[in-house]
């Protein structure tokens, strides 16, 4: 009988959005194949979109020769004019170049030697299944309840081949930290691993109009920090030859130092801290059980290219860079000003949080750097996709989003700066006046109620409500309008109005509100100058 396969490369397992408005399932190579004919990606779920586009980003790299690895190297000004010229070829990548590579590798989920993104070792170093409910984000397992779920572990319903390939790429990602199965590895067992590199944050990438031009506008600039480093996916990672036990090496020593993280292979696809196994039903069509551990202890320490980081200058090397945190309560727009900015240029300053004397700095995603290369049809007409996962730095997932941007690459700081920094202007104007808005009706809070309150009161929790979509309005409006029209003044409007909406049932309830909203509502107009 023949061993259950699933080849990712030929199996519809990526859901995408063509330009004539159909939806198609397709394989990774006939993502590239038909990558000048696509519009978008169609995910359901925003990190495993996040994690496909960049698995996308090193293919297109790889069968263009866009990597760095081709021989002569190119320098800067090659590199672009050879971007450039790809970007006019309207039939897409060359269909030899993309067949050639995905024939080099092994692309089947459930191969027992070296089965795709998965560690075949885990079945001989596991004492304990971890279960499908665990593969799988959004069901409960283990002693959790199953507040709106009909999945229990000890009825567990299997997965399709599809969405397994997709959560599978979510716990490489935004896999969590804490308790896991235990792992045997040379006598040492170890039940506890590292969160994932891109847990809690919010990923930034150039939307071109079809999927081709998505890929090669987001191919990061090619690194000269590893020379002569050899750049490997996972997947690219060469088979050794059998052992005099007649043992494959499926894959690195989990406990030895991890390579360097070479850009864009390992940078893109090679940094997981977790190691899965998944366990295919006898047609290979559906995942009925699965390992999940850790993969390294080690630390992987890079800059991810789509990720816009805090640069802390009075902090260790090792801890300068923090990325920006997801976070489904926060617009878009207050995230505007950092894709605009030149990073070099960009002197503002921000707190980290109420009550922090931290300052940073904010750098623009790296693969932003290199957009003005592109032509100007493109650039005029290029978005930004945002894949958000809310969640906290250990286990908890609060819940996960996406977002889509105006073109906004006319009002960019090397194009317009005087639009750039009108945005700036006005985004941090909210900011100030929003956390001026906190502070005051907490305050006013507390004296109505004669305490200091210990969670957020309900008057900074109604009025927060009521403030921020009146914000974006203004925000919009300001930039539309006069520009010597005051950003502080507006939002202060803003934040009085949301004051007074929230306090208004409380008048008639307390005596004191009245005196205690008039000083808040006070201090806000002096901010307003």
């Amino acid at each position: 009988m023949q061993p259950p396969q699933y080849e990712t490369d030929k199996e519809p397992c990526i859901p995408v959005l063509f330009l004539d408005g159909h939806q198609e399932d397709l394989g990774w190579r006939d993502v590239l194949l038909r990558a000048h004919l696509i519009k978008d990606l169609a995910l359901p779920l925003p990190p495993a979109a996040s994690a496909v586009l960049r698995l996308l980003v090193v293919m297109a790299a790889r069968v263009t020769c866009l990597d760095g690895r081709a021989e002569p190297r190119m320098s800067a000004r090659q590199w672009a004019a050879r971007r450039r010229e790809l970007l006019k070829n309207p039939g897409g990548f060359d269909p030899d170049a993309v067949h050639a590579y995905f024939d080099q590798y092994i692309w089947d989920l459930f191969h027992p030697v070296r089965p795709f993104l998965g560690d075949p070792r885990l079945a001989s170093q596991c004492t304990k299944r971890a279960g499908v409910n665990k593969l799988v984000f959004g069901r409960p397992e283990g002693h959790n309840l199953a507040w709106f779920s009909p999945h229990t572990d000890t009825d567990p319903q299997p997965v399709p081949s599809a969405e397994a390939l997709w959560h599978l790429l979510i716990h490489h990602y935004y896999g969590a930290a804490g308790q896991c199965s235990v792992r045997t590895v040379d006598g040492r067992s170890l039940g506890k691993a590292k969160a994932g590199p891109l847990r809690t944050t919010l990923s930034f990438h150039p939307l071109g109009r079809t999927l081709y031009e998505t890929l090669l506008a987001g191919i990061p600039k090619p690194s000269r920090q590893w020379p002569g480093t050899p750049d490997c996916c996972p997947w690219e990672e060469p088979l050794h030859a059998p052992d005099l036990d007649g043992d494959l090496d499926e894959g690195p020593d989990p406990d030895a130092a991890p390579p360097p993280v070479t850009s864009p292979g390992r940078l893109l696809t090679g940094r997981s801290r977790h190691a899965v196994l998944l366990l295919p039903s006898l047609d290979g069509r559906h995942v009925v059980d699965a390992y999940v551990t850790w993969a390294t202890q080690k630390k992987l320490p890079a800059l991810d290219p789509y990720l816009i980081h805090h640069i802390h200058t009075d902090e260790h090397a090792t801890r300068r860079h923090t990325a920006r945190r997801a976070d489904a309560d926060r617009a878009l727009w207050r995230d505007l000003d950092a894709l605009l900015l030149a990073g070099d240029e960009d002197d503002r300053k921000g707190k980290l949080g109420k009550g922090s004397k931290r300052r940073y700095t904010v750098q623009r995603p790296e693969a932003f750097t290199t957009l003005n290369d592109l032509p100007p049809d493109l650039r005029a007409a290029l978005r930004v996709r945002v894949y958000g996962f809310d969640q906290d730095g250990q286990t908890a997932n609060r819940t996960w989003y996406t977002a889509l941007t105006p073109p906004i690459w006319p009002w960019v700081q090397e194009n317009d700066p005087a639009a750039a920094e009108r945005i700036a202007e006005c985004r941090k104007a909210a900011e100030e006046i929003g956390a001026c808005l906190d502070a005051v009706s907490s305050e006013a809070w507390g004296k109505v109620t004669a305490g200091a309150p210990r969670h957020l009161p309900p008057w900074t929790r109604t009025a927060r409500t009521l403030y921020w979509p009146r914000a974006e309005a203004t925000f919009w409006s300001l930039l539309d309008g006069d520009p010597a029209r005051s950003a502080r003044a507006a939002f202060a409007t803003d934040a009085i109005a949301a004051l007074r909406t929230a306090t208004r049932p409380a008048i008639a309830q307390h005596f004191r509100t009245g005196e205690a909203v008039a000083v808040a509502v006070a201090q806000l107009r002096l901010r307003s100058h």
